[in-house]
This record gives C-alpha cells, sequence and structure tokens, in this order.
C-alpha cells in the first residue's frame, strides 16, 4: 500500500474534505425537505454504501465475536453520531453553511479536551494553543457583524 494510504494525515484532510463538501451539499439538499427526514435519507445512503464496501472488500466479522464492550461503545457512539447529524441538518436548515460548519467543528476542541480528561492523552503547550486558536476561529468565522 502507498505510503500516502496508509498515514492518518491523508485520511484525516480527505475527511476535512468530505466533511465541507457535506455542508454545502446538505444545505443545498434540505431546502425544501425537513431536516430530520434529508437526515434519514443522508443514513441510509451511508448504510448502503458502507455495505457495499465491507462485502466488496471482505471486511465482514462475525457479530458473535465482537466483545459487549466493543458493542457498548460502539453503539454509544452511533447515538452520538445520530444526534450530531440530526443538530447539524437542524442548524443547517436554520443558518448559513458558512457559520454552521465552524461550530459545528468545535468538536475539535471538546475531542481535545476529552481525550485529556477521559483518555489520559497528553497536549504540550503549542498543541493547547492550537486548541485555543481553533475555538478562536470557529467563533470568529460563525460571529456575524
Amino acid at each position: 500500500m502507498n505510503s500516502a494510504f496508509a498515514s492518518w494525515q491523508f485520511w484525516a484532510v480527505l475527511s476535512a474534505m468530505f466533511a465541507a463538501l457535506t455542508a454545502i451539499f446538505a444545505k443545498v439538499g434540505i431546502e425544501n425537505i425537513n431536516s430530520d427526514f434529508a437526515t434519514l435519507i443522508r443514513t441510509v445512503v451511508i448504510l448502503l454504501v458502507l455495505a457495499g464496501i465491507v462485502v466488496a472488500t471482505g471486511q465482514f466479522q462475525n457479530p458473535g465475536e465482537i466483545s459487549g464492550k466493543t458493542y457498548g461503545f460502539l453503539v454509544l457512539s452511533g447515538l452520538a453520531t445520530g444526534a450530531s447529524w440530526l443538530c447539524y441538518f437542524r442548524a443547517l436548515k436554520l443558518g448559513n453553511a458558512a457559520q454552521v460548519a465552524p461550530i459545528d467543528k468545535l468538536s475539535v476542541v471538546l475531542v481535545a479536551v476529552f481525550g485529556v480528561v477521559f483518555l489520559g492523552e497528553r497536549l504540550s503547550g503549542a498543541n493547547w494553543l492550537g486548541v485555543a486558536l481553533i475555538a478562536a476561529g470557529a467563533v470568529l468565522v460563525a460571529y456575524r457583524v
């Protein structure tokens, strides 16, 4: 596998790019539809695409071999994802994509804080400065004069 495809940075940049496109496509897509129903359509599409990827790449795993702890945390993650998507689409329905998306990305700040508090991760002074700049930048981009 090419080293770029094996790096977390490559996939993180793609994630950011697709997240940006998500905001733009969703803003146009929810123009004449209820935001919760739009989220349902998006979720069905994701489910079908992921099922196809898992089957096509032979990544299916025996569900009986997965631990209860893994199931529990994946269910919690799924619930958090669903809540996030519902809130995000509702915010997009009511606000401008260029303002909603930066506030949504305050999740980066929260992940840093939660990672330190709950996972015992450590951030350097420079890392904390970056977190503070992300927070300030998100607020400034979302702020309407």
